[in-house]
């Protein structure tokens, strides 16, 4: 394809806080290595209709400390069509952009490996998602933010649970993936996780209960994640009232409050990092992969290892929330 002059930069899925962050490193370390920058809106939809404007070191400035992300994102049902993926190209080559930098999820960097395919166009993407579920980094731009403000909502439901004596299922998100569940529990000092990665192993109510959570106190909450295998929080609050009657129950469903606020200074900093890297690894003509973390250290993740592959649950995470919840 020859040398790269210029980027495409986007956002696309579910929003993430840190994404700014990473717009402002891929734009302002592709200007320093002498490379043109535009910015593509509302995700692989702005690349189909064309809704692409040049983005200098100002566009950038400024936005480091905003959730979202400035250059909006949409799902893109026609981007799914070889059609619309043509059309794309055409906007492309209009645009003079011979490179695209994708920050999202597992869809958005399916997104961009198919693009990549048929048109032989070098794609970076950069793993923007609250989720964690990607695999091969260790952690995701969003991430961080997401698990503070999933503490900052237990610590405030932990008030109410213990003045009233309940038992608490607060529904975090995750998709299918365990790792807010989780690690919210153990950072939040809840007594469980409900977890999709287990469902099919034991019953995680019934398991909970066994362990009798009530030996030695009188409010408890459990963290569930939404996902089709656990069935969502109000499932198990159903079963506690038909199976288990004698316990007062609570639902609490945090839902798109996750999603949003100022990133933490850790997502800000892994943000810049895989942005900056992003540049580093267009200039290395690299294409068609990741940009991962792991072991603090940048690493390439190819598209085909980060998608397929599921990212595990660390066992000894369950063994510490279980210790640590008698």
């Amino acid at each position: 394809m020859g040398t790269v002059k210029c980027i495409g930069i986007l956002t696309s899925g579910g929003d993430a806080p840190g994404m700014n962050a990473a717009i402002r490193a891929v734009t302002r370390a592709a200007i320093y290595n002498g490379l043109q920058v535009k910015g593509i809106y509302r995700g692989y939809k702005g690349l189909v209709t064309g809704e692409i404007k040049e983005f200098k070191s100002q566009n950038v400035s400024n936005i480091i400390q905003l959730g979202g992300t400035i250059l909006k994102t949409a799902r893109c049902k026609e981007f799914t069509t070889p059609e619309g993926r043509q059309l794309a190209y055409d906007n492309m080559k209009k645009e003079g952009i011979d490179a695209l930098v994708v920050i999202g999820g597992d869809g958005s960097l399916t997104g961009a490996r198919i693009f990549a395919q048929e048109f032989d166009i070098p794609c970076i993407g950069l793993p923007g998602t609250i989720d964690n579920d990607l695999y091969g980094t260790d952690t995701t731009i969003g991430y961080d933010t997401a698990l503070n403000t999933i503490l900052d909502a237990v610590d405030k439901i932990r008030d109410t649970a213990t003045s009233h004596e309940r038992l608490f299922f607060v529904e975090v998100m995750g998709r299918d993936a365990g790792f807010l569940a989780l690690n919210g529990a153990i950072a939040s000092g809840a007594e469980a996780a409900i977890i999709p990665e287990f469902s099919t192993e034991v019953d995680q109510l019934e398991e909970f209960i066994k362990n009798g959570f009530r030996k030695s106190k009188n409010s408890s909450i459990v963290l569930v994640a939404e996902s089709e295998l656990t069935g969502g929080a109000m499932h198990y609050a159903e079963r506690v009232k038909n199976e288990y009657p004698q316990y007062d129950v609570r639902v609490t469903i945090l839902g798109h409050l996750q999603r949003g606020g100022s990133p933490t200074a850790h997502d800000r900093i892994l943000a810049s990092r895989l942005g900056a890297a992003a540049i580093d690894a267009i200039m290395e003509d690299q294409r068609n992969v990741m940009i991962g973390i792991e072991h603090d250290e940048i690493v390439y993740v190819p598209f085909s290892k980060a998608i397929k592959n599921d990212k595990p649950i660390k066992r000894d995470l369950v063994t510490v929330l279980k210790e640590l919840s008698i």
